[in-house]
């Protein structure tokens, strides 16, 4: 997802975890005084794994210390775009709806970190016995709506056809194009007319069997997304749920002022005991928009107040204040640092620059060192050795331009790639967005890469259109930054929509434009392995084919820093997300 996760049959389910990591902490100083040669600290391992039956019953682990009771509030720069789930893709929309909104599977987060896939309505993560072509689900006991109304497979059916729906344009589209092919609008007009959906059956009230023609070996984690949670259709106003949809967890909206405020308070008929994932303990939750990311810092290093019990989904520490913060003892006790599932990319045009040595020379002379600190040192991100984030099932570092070992650009390998491709003064038109910090980063990159013997010609773009622009497959720029996490922590959502050649168009994700034959048949490979460990193996093998043929420039993982009251604790980092959680927040 830009700016933005298999086991099969239950047996299999169980037998392994999907090990992931998170890196720890650089060892380099706020400063980015790194030296060349020097290296990155190891990394700190931890585990996604799936679920059994017995992981996906309620209640949610409890929070040490935790009490009910009082009102939390958030300050952040923006509304949400988004609450009716069909229409949620943005990382803060989802985060905001987990407390209102369930899907059939979802996170569970231990006390030390480890994540499970487990079932949130359902009682398991779903089963298959032909390899992923048909999943089942069943539905837990006493999972009601907010008025009380028992939650049937009969939801689930019509929550899955309404995302065919002509309004519904900003949600993920995985299990509509699974099922129904990518004109699937067309196949089936979602459930206002009538018609029905035969490839999502419900043989009684408690099950759901979803079939789709080729298999699909993490559809069950695809259904934790927040686009598939549920709504019903005695409640469903269309357009207008998304400004105020019907509750299934344990909050329910009570009022919402677009672009002032959202409140919420308990939704009496939740029950903890169906729920493995979501701690509800404050009655209430206070969201106000329109803080800048500088305001919210300085409150929250003030800590007056309602601030006191305040912390931001989306703000994080202002680059103004990182190093104050950082160096605040006082700060550290509420001071939240992780990596996220983003990647940072500097996408290179492959259609315009065709050369592989040309490409290669790119990569060898990037300031990495530079360009980071100028948006905020390690607080920003660890330097990237694969297109993949840690955050991933399969994550391999490779690193065979050496970057870790020259992160500052090496302009010597470089010009000599350029001479060996007889390309000295290759004209490289730079992209960028046309603020004060990337006025600054263009220099920096203009600097290296003229240092290399490129002629550097960048062209600045107006913020509110940026994506716009380099996503035209015939955009006049060779070189322009972006991001991409996935959607859940397979290599499926890393990699195919990015490098998948088939999927050039614009506005589509391929932003390096590559269309790359080896490539497409290696990720068809990978999506048929059902052994999620085995499957890994072969998402990592793809990460270094791309990183072999120099398709683009991978720069840092990025990180978060953030902050958040005094007053308040089980504050956490959802490393899923790149977000503060609300899951397991109290008021002290």
């Amino acid at each position: 997802m830009s700016s933005r996760k298999t086991r099969l049959a239950a047996a299999i389910l169980v037998a392994g975890a999907l090990t992931v990591t998170t890196a720890c902490s650089s060892g380099h100083s706020n400063s980015d005084g790194t030296k060349a040669g020097a290296s990155k600290a190891p990394v700190k391992t931890t585990t996604i794994s799936v679920g059994t039956a017995d992981d996906s019953k309620g209640p949610a682990v409890a929070e040490p210390g935790a009490k009910k009771g009082g009102t939390v509030n958030m300050i952040d720069r923006d509304d949400f775009s988004h609450l009716d789930p069909a229409q949620i893709y943005m990382n803060y929309n989802s985060e905001v709806s987990l407390l209102f909104t369930r899907q059939l599977t979802g996170y569970k987060t231990a006390p030390d970190g480890s994540q499970k896939l487990v079932g949130d309505l359902a009682t398991d993560t779903g089963t298959t016995t032909d390899g992923g072509k048909t999943w089942k689900f069943t539905l837990k006991d006493g999972v009601k709506w907010q008025d009380g109304t028992p939650i049937t497979s009969a939801d689930v059916k019509y929550s899955i056809e309404r995302t065919y729906a002509s309004f519904i344009k900003s949600g993920p589209t995985y299990i509509q194009t699974w099922l129904s092919g990518a004109d699937y609008r067309t196949a089936y007009e979602g459930p206002y007319g009538g018609k029905s959906l035969d490839s999502v059956q419900t043989p009684d009230d408690k099950t759901v069997v979803i079939t789709f023609p080729e298999a699909h070996t993490d559809a069950n984690f695809t259904l934790a997304m927040t686009g598939y949670g549920i709504v019903p259709k005695a409640n469903d106003t269309k357009e207008e749920y998304d400004k105020k949809p019907f509750s299934s967890g344990p909050y329910q909206i009570v009022e919402h002022v677009t672009d002032r405020s959202l409140d919420l308070e308990r939704n009496p008929n939740w029950d903890p005991a169906s729920d493995p994932i979501r701690n509800a303990y404050p009655d209430k939750w206070h969201m106000t928009f329109g803080v800048q990311a500088q305001q919210s810092t300085e409150r929250f290093m003030a800590d007056n107040g309602d601030d006191k019990t305040a912390f931001s989904f989306h703000n994080q520490v202002h680059t103004t204040y990182i190093d104050q913060v950082k160096a605040d003892e006082k700060l550290k006790p509420r001071t939240l640092e992780g990596l996220t599932p983003y990647v940072d990319y500097y996408y290179i045009n492959n259609t315009r620059v065709k050369d592989q040595k040309v490409r290669e020379a790119l990569i060898k002379a990037f300031p990495h060192q530079q360009t980071r600190q100028l948006q905020g040192g390690t607080s920003y991100g660890d330097y990237a050795t694969a297109y993949m984030s840690p955050t991933v099932l399969g994550y391999e570092s490779y690193d065979p331009y050496g970057i870790l070992k020259k992160p500052q650009g090496d302009p010597d390998a470089a010009k000599q790639l350029l001479t060996e491709a007889n390309a000295v003064g290759t004209p490289i038109v730079y992209a960028y967005n046309n603020t004060p910090v990337q006025q600054k980063v263009t220099e920096a990159i203009r600097d290296a890469l003229e240092k290399a013997g490129f002629k550097f010609v960048p062209k600045p773009l107006d913020s509110k259109t940026y994506y716009d622009a380099i996503g035209l497959t015939n955009n006049e720029y060779d070189l322009y930054w972006g991001g991409w996490g996935a959607d859940w922590p397979t290599g499926y959502t890393s990699l195919q929509p990015v490098w998948d050649g088939r999927a050039i168009a614009d506005g589509a994700s391929n932003y390096a434009h590559l269309n790359d034959p080896e490539i497409n048949s290696a990720i068809d490979a990978a999506v048929k392995v059902a052994d999620p460990v085995e499957q890994g193996k072969a998402w990592a093998a793809i990460d270094k084919k791309l990183q072999d043929k120099a398709v683009s420039i991978p720069d840092v993982y990025q990180r978060s820093l953030s902050l958040y009251g005094s007053g308040l604790g089980g504050v956490k980092f959802d490393t899923l997300a790149g977000l503060q959680s609300p899951l397991n927040i109290y008021v002290k």
